[in-house]
């Protein structure tokens, strides 16, 4: 398969089919560290959920040109949207989740401080982090081979962002990830909804009054198994699961 840029501002605005195209730097800067040369094949995506096929015609020291051709369709997308909303793992394991979570086929992923959470974000420092993170989701995107970019949300308190939260609808489902929980998460997937809100907690799990508030919020408590996972091992063993089923 030849290899996947995305490409913004996108390209959808109409059919650019036959015309030439410089590559944005970004892109420019992966066709030369893989030492694409004129005529190789190469694969354009802008977010929309279409594909170009394009060829490389001309490279300079910074700037990329290519040929469009054909424009397709593809749908890679999951059944119905999922959205994570996780407490900040610690250190690098943001980075990891956004990853893995844009492979599986998230929709959106809403980053969140708790009570007890280890990594605390505001301000340019919060902006730069969500910037990256957006950056983390486009690479995943080019090598998984989806054409729709997820949302990264702007960080917020758990608390803000509950209070923010629209009333509970039939359209979607909203669960809260909890180790003491007495339900199996497999009973919840028996209510069908087009849209599912995952709710996940930090290292040492949100506190009995933030597990409280999310359930006044429509929120309904589960759990994964016998086995404590780590912060940012559950959402995406949730995650992974709807994505095998929508296969």
């Amino acid at each position: 398969m030849p290899p996947r840029f995305f490409v913004d501002p996108p390209l959808s605005l109409a059919d650019l089919s036959g015309t030439e195209l410089l590559l944005p730097p970004s892109a420019a800067r992966h066709v030369q560290v893989l030492r694409l040369q004129p005529g190789s094949p190469v694969i354009l995506f802008d977010g929309s959920g279409h594909e170009w096929q394009a060829e490389v015609l001309a490279m300079g020291r910074s700037e990329v040109r290519v040929h469009l051709q054909a424009r397709q369709a593809v749908q890679r997308e999951l059944m119905h949207d999922v959205t994570l909303a996780v407490v900040m793992p610690a250190n690098d394991r943001m980075d990891g989740l956004v990853e893995k979570a844009t492979e599986l086929g998230v929709a959106c992923i809403q980053p969140l401080m708790s009570e007890r959470s280890v990594l605390r974000l505001s301000g340019e420092r919060a902006e730069k982090k969500t910037a990256h993170w957006a950056g983390v989701a486009i690479a995943a995107c080019e090598q998984s081979g989806r054409t729709k970019l997820p949302t990264i949300a702007a960080v917020k308190s758990l608390a803000a962002w509950l209070a923010e939260l629209p009333a509970p609808s039939s359209e979607q489902r909203r669960w809260l990830l909890s180790p003491t929980a007495a339900q199996p998460l497999k009973t919840l997937d028996e209510v069908a909804a087009p849209q599912t809100l995952v709710l996940s907690g930090p290292e040492g799990g949100l506190s009995p009054a933030e597990e409280q508030l999310a359930c006044s919020k429509g929120f309904l408590a589960a759990q994964l198994g016998p086995r404590i996972l780590r912060a940012d091992t559950a959402p995406l063993a949730v995650l992974g699961w709807l994505a095998l089923q929508s296969l």
